[in-house]
C-alpha cells in the first residue's frame, strides 16, 4: 500500500492536532481498518507534510479565483500518486478547500511542527510551486499566497525569491539567484555551494528528513533546475 493508503492508519495511530489533524480525521472516516490494517504505518512527519502540502495545496488553488482539477492531477504527476489513489488525494484536495480553515492555520502549524526542519518546510513550499503551476500560470494571486506562506515558515524576502526563480523560468532569470549566491562569489565557493545542494536534493538525504519517497519529484525537478544554472555559470567562467 501507498503512503496516500496510509493516511488513515496514520490518523488513527498518531495524535495531530489542530487543523491538519481535523481534515486528515474527516478523511480517515471514509476508511475502513482493514484497508491499513497490518501495514506500516507512516511517520508523523511523512504524515504531516503529505496532508499539509494537499491541504495548503487545496486553498492555493482557489486563490487565483478558479478552482480547476488540474491541482488535483499535479500530484499523479510530480507526486507519483498511484492510480488507485487518485480518488483519496482528490476528497483530501475537496475536504480541505470546504474546511473553515484558512490557509495561515496550515501554515503555521507546519511551521510550528518543523521548526527544526527548514529544508523540509521548502519542500512543502516547492510543492505548493508545482501545483499552482499545474494550469501553466503563476497568477500575481496565487505568488501573494505562496509569500505569506514563505513568510509564516520563516523565509526571507531574499530566500523566497531564490525559490520562486526556480519555478518561473522567465528569460531574464539570473543563474546566481537560482543557486542563491551573489555574482561576485569565488569559483571554489560557488563549486561548494553548488555540491551542497546536490547533496541536500539526494533522495536518502530527504527520506530521512521524512519526507515520503512519492514525493522525491520535487527534489528532482528542482535538481534539474539548479545543473542547468550552474552549466551556465561554468560556460560563462570557463571553469
Amino acid at each position: 500500500m501507498s503512503l496516500w493508503g496510509k493516511l488513515a492508519g496514520g490518523a488513527a495511530g498518531l495524535m495531530i492536532g489542530g487543523p491538519l489533524g481535523g481534515v486528515l480525521g474527516l478523511v480517515a472516516g471514509h476508511f475502513t481498518l482493514d484497508q491499513w490494517l497490518g501495514e506500516e504505518r507512516p511517520s508523523e512527519k511523512e504524515v504531516v507534510f503529505t496532508v499539509g502540502v494537499i491541504a495548503l495545496g487545496a486553498k492555493i488553488a482557489k486563490a487565483d479565483g478558479v478552482v480547476v482539477r488540474d491541482e488535483v492531477y499535479a500530484f499523479r504527476e510530480v507526486f507519483k500518486v498511484p492510480e488507485d489513489d487518485m480518488k483519496n488525494v482528490a476528497r483530501l484536495f475537496d475536504l480541505a478547500k470546504q474546511d473553515v480553515a484558512g490557509f495561515e492555520a496550515y501554515a503555521r502549524q507546519l511551521a510550528d511542527l518543523m521548526s527544526d526542519d527548514k529544508p523540509t518546510l521548502q519542500d512543502v513550499l516547492d510543492g505548493l510551486f508545482h501545483i499552482a503551476k499545474a494550469d501553466n500560470v503563476l497568477h500575481p494571486h496565487e505568488i501573494d499566497y505562496l509569500e505569506q506562506v514563505a513568510d509564516i515558515f520563516g523565509f526571507s524576502h531574499e530566500e523566497f525569491e531564490s525559490i520562486k526563480v526556480r519555478h518561473v523560468r522567465d528569460v531574464g532569470n539570473n543563474p546566481y539567484d537560482v543557486l542563491g549566491v551573489p555574482v561576485g562569489i569565488s569559483n571554489e565557493d560557488l563549486k561548494a555551494r553548488y555540491h551542497t545542494l546536490v547533496k541536500e536534493n539526494h533522495p536518502d538525504i530527504l527520506i530521512g528528513r521524512g519526507v515520503p519517497e512519492e514525493f522525491l519529484g520535487i527534489a528532482t525537478e528542482r535538481l534539474k533546475v539548479i545543473n542547468e544554472a550552474y552549466d551556465v555559470i561554468v560556460k560563462e567562467r570557463q571553469l
